[in-house]
């Protein structure tokens, strides 16, 4: 019987390690609300597809930016690195999808993009 009781001890050790593993995120994922990024560690870079390019010409340009940015901080980083006011900024998360190479099971990368809707007659240039 002393067996199940040493199990059960275990258990919650093992539950209060990991509850302590999972408040340790980077701080890019949570940050406090009162420290501001840089607009550099917000955007990833520009997200240049054969339909980003079409969506540019109507003043809608797409990023890559980071897991936990929010579309505040995407509007303030985009004003910063282009010196361009954004009307709205649309976020949406890119799924992670399972491929194979050379016979061996995989994944591609997850990540965030953010459409940035600009005035008519305001451009963002990437050269």
């Amino acid at each position: 019987m002393a067996f199940f009781g040493k199990n059960k001890t275990e258990k919650k050790v093992e539950t209060t390690a990991k509850a302590g593993r999972a408040t340790s995120k980077p701080s890019a994922v949570l940050r406090p609300k009162n420290l501001s990024v840089s607009a550099a560690q917000v955007i990833i870079r520009p997200h240049i597809t054969e339909k980003s390019g079409m969506l540019s010409q109507s003043g809608v340009y797409t990023f890559e930016v980071v897991k936990g940015a929010g579309s505040k901080a995407i509007a303030e980083a985009v004003e910063a690195l282009y010196k361009v006011v954004p009307t709205q900024v649309s976020v949406t998360t890119i799924r992670s999808k399972k491929r194979n190479l050379r016979g061996k099971p995989g994944k591609t990368a997850s990540g965030k993009k953010a459409y940035v809707y600009l005035k008519k007659g305001e451009t963002i240039e990437f050269i």
